[in-house]
């Protein structure tokens, strides 16, 4: 387990995606977001206005400790409720101590406050229902990475995201998500900022199970240096072995599966700023028709299209390198997203 040295805007899903859960998406379909085959039942559900499919959907990660599946169904159900607050708000209603709904309460009230000028204070009134969700099941890290999530918004200091950060380990040594809330932390208030996330990442994936998610934390940690744009300059090697990491970790996996879907999305960007365009050729296989908009939203408002174009782009060029344009964020509210490892979203 790498212990943090002293000192992640949820996905959405689009129409195009909504239409294709539950099913495979044929020939060059391409889809943003896709939801995996137990997520698909509990959206449709929901979008009837039923949240009976959800809970049972988190209640039963809970119950089989999948705390990465669990993390990721909080994000898309809370996702989900942004935009149909009723359906939340029957759910909470009818099971106001359901540990689903706390952590899906606390999820959602991080994410109403964090694009608010007035972020700090909002999230500081909001530390309750955290606190609600982590009593809930002990075992579970989720609502500590919500809480690490939360701290780096309000700008808690070091020592307390510190605690934070032994308290989640000790729940879940290896989890994902705990692990890129740290990084973010690192690259928003870390001193020496790059080099900081680097050894961090490094550390987190040697410990880590050759299978585990962790094992791509390096590779985002270059991608946060790839387009950050200033800082000190990390080694070629550095970055090819972060790289490496990744595609040992993408090859774990059946092709065109979403489960890994955002981490091959991660590494083919980092490929290409590599220039290691036959590698890229091949995650672009694996990834199939799974889109994530992560990372492309750092680089386009239609994350989806974006991709297309880069697909496209590998599919008929050959050895030439992608436009500047495909991989470079643009000027403006765009062109802020890029650096820091996402530290101005989670």
């Amino acid at each position: 387990m790498a212990l943090l040295p002293s000192f992640i805007r949820p996905t959405r899903m689009t129409k195009r995606t909504a239409r294709s859960a539950g099913r495979p998406p044929a020939g060059d379909e391409a889809v943003l977001d896709a939801p995996d085959d137990r997520l698909s039942p509990a959206l449709v559900a929901a979008g009837r206005g039923e949240y009976g499919a959800a809970a049972g959907l988190l209640s039963a990660t809970r119950a089989a400790a999948e705390w990465e599946n669990r993390d990721r169904y909080v994000r898309r159900l809370t996702a989900f409720a942004r935009s149909r607050p009723e359906w939340y708000e029957e759910w909470r209603a009818a099971a106001p101590d359901d540990p689903g709904v706390l952590v899906v309460g606390a999820q959602l009230a991080v994410d109403r406050a964090w694009p608010s000028p007035a972020r700090a204070e909002l999230l500081r009134e909001v530390s309750p229902l955290i606190t609600a969700a982590a009593r809930a099941d002990d075992r579970d890290p989720v609502p500590w990475r919500i809480a690490l999530d939360h701290a780096r918004g309000s700008r808690a200091g070091h020592r307390y995201f510190e605690e934070l950060w032994e308290a989640a380990v000790r729940r879940a040594p290896h989890h994902y998500g705990c692990h890129v809330a740290a990084l973010r932390y690192l690259a928003t208030f870390g001193q020496g900022c790059h080099r900081a996330c680097f050894d961090f990442a490094d550390r987190a994936a040697q410990d880590a199970p050759a299978g585990s998610l962790v094992q791509a934390l390096p590779a985002r940690a270059a991608f946060g240096w790839l387009t950050d744009g200033r800082g000190p300059e990390v080694p070629r090697a550095r970055l090819d072995a972060a790289a490496d990491r990744a595609i040992e970790l993408s090859g774990r996996f059946p092709a065109a599966d979403p489960w890994p879907a955002e981490v091959r999305n991660k590494l083919l960007y980092v490929l290409l700023r590599l220039d290691r365009y036959d590698e890229a050729r091949t995650q672009l296989r694996l990834i199939g028709p799974y889109a994530t908009s992560f990372p492309w939203d750092r680089f386009s408002d239609d994350p989806l299209g974006h991709f297309l174009r880069l697909r496209e782009h590998l599919e008929t060029a050959g050895p030439r390198p992608a436009p500047a344009g495909l991989l470079t964020a643009p000027a403006g509210p765009l062109g802020g997203r890029g650096g820091h490892v996402c530290a101005d979203d989670h």
